[in-house]
């Protein structure tokens, strides 16, 4: 049997546990990331951290064991560790970069490996193509146990101190203190548990956490906070009669939120609504950035507060650049992905909850209130959907082909522009869009598509489905 190839996606190299992520090829990883960091600094000193699925803690020892006997200073975090305070870990420390095992949201049969580098963000692309090459030349010839090392022979870190201190500096706990009421808070047995509830609490808000204990199986349904996965979320918010359900994926990277009448809201409509909150609130005169697959809600509110947009391709890596040019308040991706100025270049599910608690503690509104009032001050009502696309290999194979074409219409509609910044994006002459992309951590290939009307976006993603299997 051959050894497994190492490739970066979106966010770090992702496998099915014991099949394509195994402990030889997290050794593998691991030396390529230190001969990578060595190439630029002798004794770099590198955070090692792991989130709550299956051997996660096994992986994340094998790792380090491999960067310290490659001539690193390796610093173990104490327990599983949400993906943004290892971020933070890396730039409060002025350290060299972080090994994370995680798949952040992807179902209980996966794990991965993400390298960030010294500025805390996720590795660009040009840094993960140096690791692939290096992974590629070597061989998996590495000792056979899987647990030569305990957690003890490793310096520990806990960044859960300096992380909460970044917290209250970019939320308004004094507002959030405020609130009429309480919160309700999933961790889906992820990582954020015992952080996100602890600093609300620590803050004296009352909160009611849910699904806190390690499950590494995530009830069955892996730990997305997405709309299928909330239920329990939304029965605890009618029962505590709630001002809003949140949650966190299981890294705690990610965001979900229910609304006080037990409604899902879509990390689209909560980014726009955050967005307009903080250039209310903080006296901000910047722009945002987001994803091509991102809502322009974004470029709406921008427009009404006379800044602008910045458009990346997909994957939270982009925003980083644009936070430490100062250009933008908010950077936001559609998959729950979301940052301010002056905190991380990294996703953080933590601060998007609090900022969204604050936000209603401040406008003493429910959230379908306050979108209803920022799409009239817009002008427009924006509804983006998601569909992920299992395709059969013979119609997968065709599909980049059959993307590369050139389109003056599409299902009947007349196209005004089109956008290949990151997979084919059709804009229509009204402003409504439809892009199609495989996914770069999952064998899907999605669309995305977003107009004025549910209704609409419905038709537009029906149309593109019918295409794409056609």
């Amino acid at each position: 049997m051959g050894q497994t190839t190492i490739h970066f996606g979106t966010s770090g190299w992702r496998g099915i546990i014991a099949e394509d992520f195994t402990f030889a090829g997290v050794r593998r990883a691991s030396t390529a990331i230190a001969e990578h960091v060595r190439a630029a600094k002798k004794s770099p000193v590198i955070v090692v951290g792991y989130d709550t699925r299956f051997f996660s803690e096994d992986f994340a020892r094998a790792s380090a064991a491999v960067l310290r006997a490659h001539g690193c200073r390796v610093l173990m975090c104490r327990e599983a560790t949400p993906t943004p305070a290892i971020a933070h870990a890396v730039i409060h420390g002025k350290l060299d970069g972080a090994v994370n095992i995680t798949a952040s949201h992807n179902p209980a049969a996966y794990n991965g490996l993400k390298f960030s580098g010294a500025d805390g963000g996720p590795a660009l692309p040009e840094v993960t193509k140096d690791i692939e090459k290096r992974a590629a030349a070597l061989n998996d010839e590495f000792p056979l146990s899987a647990h030569e090392e305990s957690a003890a022979d490793f310096e520990s870190i806990d960044p859960r101190a300096p992380y909460f201190d970044q917290l209250r500096k970019m939320v308004r706990f004094d507002i959030l203190g405020k609130a009429k009421g309480s919160f309700a808070y999933d961790a889906l047995h992820g990582c954020g548990a015992g952080w996100l509830d602890r600093i609300l609490a620590e803050a004296g808000v009352s909160v009611t956490p849910i699904r806190t204990d390690r499950d590494v199986l995530f009830d069955g349904a892996g730990p997305d906070p997405s709309e299928d996965n909330v239920s329990s979320l939304q029965k605890l918010v009618a029962e505590k009669h709630a001002l809003a359900g949140i949650a966190t994926d299981g890294d705690a990277d990610r965001f979900g939120i229910i609304d006080r009448d037990g409604a899902f809201v879509s990390p689209n409509h909560i980014l726009g609504l955050v967005f307009d909150y903080l250039l209310q609130t903080r006296g901000y005169r910047l722009g945002a950035s987001r994803s091509v697959a991102t809502t322009q809600l974004l470029d709406a509110v921008a427009q009404l507060h006379g800044t602008q947009v910045y458009e990346t391709p997909v994957g939270f890596k982009y925003v980083g650049p644009l936070l430490r040019e100062d250009k933008i308040a908010l950077g936001g991706e559609e998959s729950a992905g979301m940052t301010i100025r002056g905190h991380l270049p990294e996703k953080d599910g933590i601060l998007a909850c609090l900022l969204v608690a604050e936000m209603i503690a401040a406008r003493q509104a429910s959230l379908a209130e306050q979108l209803r009032d920022l799409f009239k001050r817009v002008g427009r009502e924006y509804w983006p959907i998601r569909l992920n696309l299992h395709l059969p290999p013979d119609v997968q194979s065709r599909l980049p082909d059959r993307l590369a074409a050139d389109f003056r219409e599409f299902a009947g509609r007349r196209i005004a522009r089109m956008n290949r910044i990151d997979g084919l994006k059709l804009i229509f002459e009204n402003g409504d869009w439809l892009l199609m992309r495989a996914s770069g951590t999952e064998p899907v290939v999605r669309v995305y598509a977003e107009a004025a009307s549910p209704a609409e976006s419905q038709k537009l993603a029906a149309g593109a489905k019918a295409w794409v299997n056609g």
